[in-house]
């Protein structure tokens, strides 16, 4: 039995594409249950899911007045029926075999967690979403995810999107973190980790994430991102929740600020904001140039995602660091 899980809250533009392609799922449909656990939408998010209901009774919607991902997720556990828990996202889509293909290997590799690469798409195509596709899929805006930039065999991994664990695998590390409001998938494939499990992300099949679509909403998404970096890590107490991949944008961030600041007292520190300044726009430049030509994108539209990505990310954890002391009191 699978009982999949799906945290939603004011999800109308993209809840009937995910619904569908559940539908088209091979996996036996008398074998599973659909978990859409709400955190009081105010759209038509449970509208457009109740007209599903006369055909899909396997679907159901639980309440989540706590609102947020790890209190939908803790909920959606304790009401499982299903010996298999697997997590999905309503911005996403999902592959006709994703669930049993997934669940296979869980059974095979003998896994405490297993994942696939999730694509990035947009939902409107035009050069400046297509643009934020490409840099939120490359290594250079997103460092090596493999999840994001693709693999060609079955890897051990430190973390895969969404996640498919036996049921036991609660009863052994516990339940989601709820005081992550993001990143709580993240620390507990860390403790699964950190005591001796397997997370294995897969080939066989994947996912296609729909993204934001406007650099308002790519920066906004991004310094949350950041900011529940370091959340993470002064909530769980250890580095180790987290990998350095998620911390770059931090470094590159303190690279120009902190010996600007010197150069106020020491000119000659400000030669350092300018070699990493200028050493980022070449590398970005190359890299932007060499998409441009190669995939047919808008060059500016480029540089202006890769900007707007690392910087909303790193400015995201730098301001944490810098009011956590007023949290802490």
């Amino acid at each position: 039995m699978l009982t999949i899980i799906c945290p939603i809250y004011n999800e109308e533009k993209y809840i009937a594409r995910c619904i569908e392609s559940l539908i088209r799922q091979d996996y036996p449909k008398d074998d599973w249950e659909i978990l859409f656990v709400d955190g009081m939408s105010t759209d038509r998010t449970r509208e457009i899911i109740a007209s599903y209901l006369p055909q899909c009774p396997y679907l159901r919607v639980i309440e989540n007045p706590n609102k947020i991902v790890p209190y939908a997720m803790n909920k959606g556990i304790s009401e499982a029926k299903g010996d298999i828990i697997m997590r999905i996202d309503a911005h996403t889509f999902y592959e006709p075999n994703y669930c049993s293909a997934i669940v296979r290997r869980l059974r095979e590799l003998d896994a405490e967690n297993v994942g696939c690469v999730c694509k990035t798409d947009v939902l409107h195509k035009t050069p400046k979403t297509l643009a934020i596709r490409e840099v939120l899929s490359n290594k250079f805006g997103v460092g090596n995810s493999t999840f994001r930039t693709g693999i060609e065999g079955v890897q051990e991994v430190d973390t895969v999107p969404f996640g498919c664990w036996p049921k036991r695998v609660f009863e052994k590390y516990g339940l989601f973190d709820v005081r992550l409001r993001r990143n709580q998938d993240i620390e507990l494939s860390k403790r699964i980790i950190n005591g001796g499990g397997k997370i294995y992300i897969i080939p066989d099949t994947f996912c296609t994430y729909l993204a934001r679509e406007t650099f308002k909403g790519l920066a906004r998404n991004n310094f949350a991102n950041g900011k529940w970096n370091i959340l993470t890590v002064y909530y769980t107490k250890q580095m180790k929740s987290l990998s350095l991949r998620h911390f770059i944008p931090l470094l590159f961030v303190l690279g120009l600020i902190v010996p600007t600041i010197v150069g106020i007292f020491w000119h000659p520190a400000w030669l350092l904001s300018v070699f990493v300044l200028l050493s980022y726009l070449l590398a970005l430049g190359i890299v932007s140039a060499k998409l441009a030509k190669q995939k047919h994108l808008n060059f500016f539209y480029l540089l202006w995602s890769f900007i707007t990505l690392h910087c909303s990310y790193g400015w995201g954890s730098l301001l944490c660091i810098l009011f956590l002391p007023l949290k802490k009191r």
